[in-house]
């Protein structure tokens, strides 16, 4: 979410890297170190077998290719059509990215799709749009009357099946409630045994919780909270679905251990989500907090900045630890105000209106570290030092030395993979962006403010920024305030820039231009770029989209300088009188 400008990993490094797989189990991952770890295996809809009509590619700005995987998507338009795979290992678990039509005035509609294994019916999936499509101008509105659509996709997920290497998988639309159903991706997982209870922990079953999601679950968390704070026990939360009506605040030394993402969740109430105070909301207010192995599942339908996030909120926390956790249909996934020395690691961040994962005002010392998001509506990642935010102040500590580290974003319905809007010495490494049709995989940039003259706050880039041994592929699309942004922009706008550095960065099949320097604060004295380094960074295939693109494009208006090193861009452009190009 924006202002209206606009413990150690659950995931071993020996799982597979974030493997895409065709249909012919073919992986796609430019390099074995980048991106998340992850315990799934998606299966791209674009390679399957199918009776249905393939869409794409197409890269143009609010259309449903452009939000689908290699800008592609399998459309099923009649009852019975259907798309194929044969699995290339074994799977108890099934995620499907799929998208149905809006309803005429909005509001959604809902369908259903059948799983099929070897030729028989396991499972019927319910489909709904009531969570997706989005309209007009930022932040946008539920009415399809405002054109410009977005936010096509929606996830439905099972588990319990029995899915053996070389099984044929169909997933078969019935045909319901819906004039077409569209398919994207498939992910297919291992999903482990419920944990056991942690030692000495409180169940929140013995104080009155149904795991059932019939009855309200709130009282009950609070209440168990504040008796495991007492007695310096943790807090146990078994397999079930546990419905929560409001904020759930998270005080010092207080743990929450859940079965698994798989098995413990915390739902919203659609019927209260309107009411910002009725959202599924953990505030953490305190240290050596610890959140563990649980879904969070809102309501969300929306998008209103005047109003505060659900998901994960970090207010002034510090030595907390943020891990496996499984978030949807929230605003954000997780933002932290002022916190100091977290761990964020192994989450998934799915179909959210707003962010990911945003580290905001005087957060230091953080590292989000093998997570995935998917589908936000926002930044997946964004390290914000903004000045104030939201009733939360700079007074605490100085924004810097946060990490965003092996991480994997994909298509986001707006903004950028990874974005760093200032602060001391951030970094973003070893990650891996994919398919950002809406901006680019990592921007970094001064448009969002964060000084405050009076109150003596300036949280602009100082000391080095790095971002090193990234791949970027099939990012760079089209911007709804911004036009064409590049798979990396640097953008001079309220301040200028000094000290970055990228290395390692590999940029791949750009639907615009690979690499981009812009200064919209030039006539306001601020489109300097200083102390920058590109080394050892490649731009290949440029240009999806067909427009005019380079390999790295400086804008007229920017000036200073970069130093290249070993650098792989044959293509370059400088339009700015007073921006040297060093080693070129």
């Amino acid at each position: 979410m924006k202002p209206a400008l606009r413990g150690s990993s659950p995931w071993p490094r020996a799982l597979l890297r974030f493997a895409l797989v065709a249909a012919v189990a073919a992986p796609f991952c430019a390099r074995a170190s980048t991106g998340a770890d992850v315990p799934w295996t998606t299966y791209e809809a674009r390679s399957m077998a199918t009776t249905g009509a393939r869409l794409g590619p197409g890269y143009e700005p609010n259309t449903i290719e452009t939000e689908s995987t290699g800008q592609q998507c399998v459309r099923l338009g009649a009852a019975g059509q259907w798309i194929e795979f044969t699995a290339a290992g074994g799977a108890n678990a099934l995620v499907v990215r799929y998208s149905l039509p809006d309803s005429g005035q909005g509001g959604g509609i809902d369908s259903a799709m059948d799983l099929l294994v070897n030729g028989t019916r396991v499972r019927t999936l319910e489909l709904t749009s009531r969570y997706a499509w989005l309209y007009g101008r930022y932040p946008f509105t539920n009415r399809p009357s405002d054109g410009k659509p977005r936010n096509f996709f929606d996830e439905a997920r099972a588990k319990g099946l029995a899915i053996a290497a070389g099984d044929r998988i169909r997933l078969r639309w019935t045909g319901a409630g819906a004039a077409w159903c569209a398919v994207d991706l498939i992910d297919l997982e291992n999903a482990p045994a419920p944990l056991p209870a942690p030692r000495r922990a409180l169940s929140i079953l013995d104080f009155g919780a149904d795991p059932s999601g019939r009855s309200d679950a709130t009282g009950a968390l609070r209440t168990c909270i504040e008796a495991a704070r007492a007695e310096g026990r943790p807090v146990w939360v078994p397999a079930g679905d546990y419905r929560i009506t409001g904020e759930i605040l998270v005080p010092s030394n207080v743990a929450i251990q859940g079965a698994g993402p798989w098995h413990t969740t915390f739902v919203g109430d659609p019927a209260l989500y309107g009411d910002p105070a009725r959202r599924v909301r953990f505030k953490l207010n305190g240290s050596r907090i610890r959140l563990a192995d649980f879904a969070i599942i809102g309501r969300l339908a929306y998008r209103n900045d005047s109003e505060p996030n659900d998901g994960v909120i970090g207010a002034r926390c510090a030595d907390t630890t943020i891990s496996n956790l499984w978030i949807e249909h929230t605003k954000v996934g997780i933002w932290i105000y002022n916190g100091v020395d977290l761990r964020i690691e192994g989450c998934r961040l799915r179909d959210t209106v707003a962010d990911g994962i945003n580290l905001c005002v005087g957060t230091r010392g953080t590292v989000i570290e093998d997570c995935a998001a998917r589908g936000t509506g926002d930044d997946c990642f964004a390290i914000w030092p903004a000045a104030s935010d939201q009733g939360f102040s700079s007074e605490g500590p100085k924004s810097g030395h946060n990490v965003i580290r092996h991480c994997t974003g994909q298509l986001p319905f707006l903004a950028n993979g990874a974005a760093v809007y200032g602060g001391a010495s951030n970094r973003v490494e070893d990650c891996l962006f994919t398919d950002i049709g809406t901006g680019c995989g990592i921007l970094v940039s001064t448009t969002f403010p964060t000084s405050d003259g009076p109150g003596g706050v300036d949280n602009n880039f100082s000391g080095t920024t790095e971002i090193r041994d990234c791949d970027l592929v099939r990012c760079g699309g089209y911007d709804h305030d911004w036009a064409w942004r590049g798979s990396i922009q640097i953008c001079m706008d309220r301040r200028s820039i000094a000290g970055l550095t990228l290395s390692g960065v590999r940029v791949k099949d750009s639907i615009s231009s690979g690499i981009t320097v812009v200064a919209p604060g030039a006539a306001r004295g601020e489109g300097v770029l200083s102390d920058a380094r590109l080394e050892k960074v490649s731009v290949a295939r440029p240009g999806l989209n067909g427009s005019p693109h380079h390999d790295l494009w400086i804008s007229a208006g920017a000036s200073g300088a970069i130093d290249l090193s070993g650098c792989s861009m044959p293509d370059v452009r400088n339009d700015a009188d007073h921006f040297a190009l060093i080693g070129k």
